[in-house]
């Protein structure tokens, strides 16, 4: 059974409960800006591929006549990919150092590929954006940490890679940085470090370069194990959307009635006065489980089975929070979306809405605008909404669903859309 003082306290470090912090990171960047090869470099450098693989990937550099070996084939793992030498797909990849665990999502550059950008930055503490030292700050620059700034990712780092192309120079460096933070300046408030790197030659990847001695800052891979995260998670509010309810009906357990789920934000502690919404019912915390036992306190991202006092009718798509900090309870959203199909979108076509672990039907009432991607700015003249725009709808759904604005909570604040017809998703939205 573990007890309350082997538990850290919800503004400490994750890694008490989770044996070692996660943290999610995206790449962003134009064409040919070097994202998979600096993913590829990262993953060698800190020694996290197998001899096999590296062989493989030497051996078909080797095949297609290029002078050096390609990293970037870690990544690229599409037939496509490798014959045009551009990223099409999201591709994951895991990694861990002894001082944190680490999931990527390499992202593409092209306008076309948007959508695979949002699915792949949606979950992310932090996104990297990389600028080619030759071309400066452009406008997929300004694109990408647009949409890295509507998805909240709370943390950017500047790459300003393919230093060894301008010599070097410090310069130009700054320059950049100088034009990114003019940029950046506009958009909500965001954490932003920037680094100068090689990532064909490796300098400031995972080790210091030796040409850039007017750098004294972290390298890329320190600053990732070393970026604060454990305030990315939204503690103050208790969200804990019901997954699933636990009745074993065994001698042993014959009463036991349990609420699993994932907790989406807060802390939920052993005698907490919590109300179930949206019926509103109230009751009080009897008991935390989990497989390695009862705790006296839970917080966010933890997986859980909670008890209450009293029976209460509860089933999945409730949400339990606290009874003095409660969500709004609603029908009605507004919600940036992004279109993720060929399929257009249906004014006034009914949809599935799935939020949290609830999933109910809505209608699509109102296009307000549109985003230009290339520009940022909103179009109000053009309400059709294609493969990979970016829009903001209003929408009615059947049920009633407990929310909350995304930039509060990116969890309780976002919905998915799924064609009736065909169960394709569609669209991912961020509620406003």
């Amino acid at each position: 059974m573990t007890t309350t003082s082997e538990i850290k306290p919800p503004n400490s470090d994750l890694s008490g409960y989770l044996g070692m912090d996660l943290l999610r990171f995206t790449t962003a960047g134009s064409v040919d800006d070097g994202k998979s090869t600096l993913i590829g470099r990262l993953l060698y450098d800190s020694k996290s591929i197998f001899e096999d693989q590296y062989e493989a990937i030497r051996a078909t550099s080797e095949k297609r006549g290029e002078e050096y070996v390609n990293l970037a084939l870690l990544t690229d793992g599409l037939r496509a990919e490798r014959e045009q030498g551009i990223t099409i797909d999201v591709a994951y990849r895991y990694f861990a150092t002894p001082k944190r665990k680490f999931i990527i999502a390499d992202t593409p550059g092209h306008i076309q590929y948007t959508r695979n950008m949002v699915t792949g930055a949606s979950t992310a503490n932090v996104a990297l954006i990389l600028i080619d030292a030759r071309k400066g700050v452009i406008e997929q620059t300004m694109r990408h940490t647009y949409i890295a700034s509507l998805l909240k990712i709370p943390h950017i780092i500047v790459c300003v890679n393919k230093m060894d192309l301008v010599d070097y120079k410090k310069d130009v460096f700054e320059k950049i940085k100088k034009d990114y933070s003019d940029f950046v300046s506009k958009l909500s408030k965001i954490d932003v470090q920037f680094i100068p790197i090689s990532a064909l030659k490796g300098d400031n990847v995972v080790e210091p370069g030796t040409e850039m001695k007017w750098y004294t800052g972290k390298t890329l891979l320190s600053l990732l194990e070393s970026i604060d995260i454990t305030h990315d998670q939204n503690l103050n509010d208790m969200r804990f959307p019901v997954q699933y309810v636990i009745r074993p009906m065994s001698h042993e357990y014959h009463d036991y009635r349990g609420y699993a789920g994932r907790i989406s934000g807060g802390v939920i502690r052993k005698g907490d006065a919590v109300t179930v919404l949206p019926g509103g019912q109230s009751s009080k915390i009897k008991s935390i489980d989990t497989a390695g036992g009862m705790l006296a306190e839970a917080f966010a991202p933890m997986s859980v089975t909670i008890t209450l006092e009293d029976d209460i009718d509860i089933s999945r798509g409730d949400m339990i929070v606290k009874s003095d900090n409660q969500a709004e309870t609603t029908q009605d959203l507004e919600v940036m979306i992004c279109w993720l199909t060929d399929k257009k979108l249906q004014l006034n076509g009914k949809y599935y809405l799935k939020h949290t672990t609830k999933d109910v039907r809505c209608v699509i009432k109102e296009v307000q605008h549109k985003i230009n991607i290339s520009t940022l700015e909103k179009v109000e003249d053009d309400k059709t909404v294609g493969l990979n725009d970016i829009a903001k709808l209003s929408l009615r759904t059947t049920a009633s669903l407990v929310i909350d604005k995304y930039e509060k909570n990116r969890n309780t604040g976002s919905i998915i859309l799924i064609d009736e017809a065909t169960n394709v998703t569609v669209g991912a939205g961020m509620i406003i």
